[in-house]
């Protein structure tokens, strides 16, 4: 048996729309495989299905499995590519776009590395897939392309996979949602005459079925029955009920019934459509026009331009928080240059690790030097591997290491002790102050924006201090660890006491 033959038994019944038995099958795998090649194909084509169903809360357990075995067995580029790409849709149906881009940057990273092989195929269409429902619609048609450059020299199984339609289906409603409607009108064509049913999975023969009802909105003409391509649909798979509403909405317009059409869409949803949040109010703005309700149809069209705007001023907000976070870390990065003993250093964060805050301690303490130990524990940090996985909860820590380097006194010290617990040294401090240092890093982590990374799991700081004069590390720790752990039971942010009190 080759090694894709157990993920493709799974990916096929998920392509037919048949997406609760991909899943099963996938169960069925992992009791038995035990190559880790394998099992992470498996892995994957179950994360494609869960997705596919919206069974979000499902997939974090999967995406940290699969995460586990590229980090622990290496996986071949086109896996890591595939990986990424279903990560970054799972972020953006969580409202992470700023873990989204990121998956998506190294998902291309890792497929641009792969030979021109048919394993890749899949990948970049899961890649194209995903930047075009986040809309960068000239990387999704970029990505689809390698995929189909690949294709030509495949199977008929290669080819039909390639073919995808929602790819272009998004970028040409996004085209009219912007008022670029002769270039959309133009993709829409290109596609109902190029395609047909038969060279479909069957996931996608609906997007073709609103290809054409859009094309006809348009005032395109087409040969075929769109309803019964709309209809093609499979009660798991949710994005097809939403194609059919909206399908049959276009079709009413074409047919000039924009009144059926606008009682259509009065309910129609908004904020998760696969086809953009500017498509419904388009659409109402189609049908306004044809009515002759100019007033309503220009009201509607200012609602598909705040969309638009809104959307593309959340990518900006993105690239300069992103580029402001990157700039913590690399800045973090240069201050522990001197730490380059990898043996000092946590991998992770790049802070000292807990060999070298035990080194420091004794150093300081031997000298007679004296301050104040602070063990801070992140509130909220297991719900944010809960629901958003460990990939993410990693990236938290990363940014969490940056935020309180950047809000430290120069001269003071700061350690990952493990898990999500940071360890601070302030040299020459009293707890009085202390306490002021410590309100500052609660205030910076409480401040950072934590709902670009992972929406709706806030991360805030719970911190015990004590004096480290006449204690050793071990003693200080496990004072400031159970201040810090009556100060979270009692919902207060801050526990202190020790000598110096």
């Amino acid at each position: 048996m080759r090694a894709e033959e157990p993920r493709l038994a799974v990916a096929r019944l998920n392509w037919a729309n048949r997406q609760a038995e991909a899943v099963k099958e996938a169960d069925r795998l992992l009791a038995e495989l035990t190559e880790p090649a394998e099992v992470l194909g498996v892995l994957l084509a179950k994360l494609s299905a869960l997705l596919n169903m919206d069974h979000l809360r499902e997939c974090p357990p999967i995406i940290d499995a699969a995460w586990a075995l590229i980090q622990e067995q290496g996986a071949r580029p086109a896996d890591v590519g595939e990986f990424h790409a279903f990560a970054a849709f799972f972020a953006y149906r969580k409202g992470s776009l700023e873990r989204c881009i990121t998956d998506l940057v190294r998902g291309a990273q890792a497929l641009e590395a792969t030979t021109a092989d048919r394993d890749a195929i899949r990948p970049w269409i899961s890649m194209a897939v995903t930047y075009s429902l986040v809309g960068f619609h000239r990387h999704a048609v970029a990505a689809q392309r390698h995929a189909e450059d690949i294709a030509r020299f495949g199977t008929a199984e290669d080819r039909k996979l390639t073919a995808h339609p929602e790819i272009r289906v998004r970028q040409a409603v996004f085209l009219d949602q912007r008022g670029e409607t002769g270039s959309a009108k133009a993709v829409l064509g290109d596609l109902v005459d190029r395609l047909n049913a038969d060279n479909l999975i069957a996931m996608e023969v609906p997007y073709l079925g609103y290809a054409m009802a859009r094309y006809a909105v348009l005032g395109g003409k087409y040969e075929g029955d769109a309803r019964r391509l709309l209809r093609l649909r499979h009660e798991q798979f949710p994005e097809s009920i939403e194609l059919s509403r909206l399908g049959d909405a276009a079709l009413l317009i074409a047919e000039g019934q924009p009144g059926e059409a606008l009682d259509l869409l009065g309910d129609a949803r908004t904020a998760q459509t696969r086809l953009g949040r500017a498509e419904v109010p388009r659409l109402r703005a189609l049908a306004h026009i044809a009515s002759g309700n100019y007033a309503a149809a220009h009201a509607a069209d200012r609602e598909v331009t705040y969309l638009l705007a809104r959307a593309s001023e959340q990518v900006y907000d993105l690239f300069v928080d992103g580029i402001t976070a990157r700039l913590d870390f690399d800045e973090l990065r240069r201050n522990v240059t001197r730490y380059a003993d990898e043996a000092q250093t946590d991998p992770l964060t790049s802070l000292p690790n807990r060999r070298h805050l035990e080194r420091y301690v004794t150093e300081l303490t031997a000298r007679g030097g004296a301050g104040v130990l602070g063990v801070a524990d992140l509130d909220g940090f297991k719900e944010v591997n809960t629901v958003h996985g460990h990939l993410v909860g990693d990236e938290v820590l990363q940014q969490v290491a940056a935020v309180l380097s950047r809000a430290l006194r120069a001269g003071d010290f700061l350690a990952r002790y493990g898990g999500d617990e940071f360890v601070i040294v302030l040299p020459g401090t009293g707890l009085s102050e202390s306490r002021e240092v410590v309100a500052r890093l609660r205030t910076a982590v409480a401040a950072h924006d934590w709902a670009g990374l992972a929406p709706g799991t806030p991360v805030s700081l719970t911190m015990g201090l004590t004096a480290l004069a006449g204690q050793g590390l071990a003693e200080a720790f496990r004072e400031a660890d159970l201040l810090m752990l009556e100060a979270k039971g009692q919902g207060r942010g801050l526990g202190a006491g020790g000598r110096g009190r």
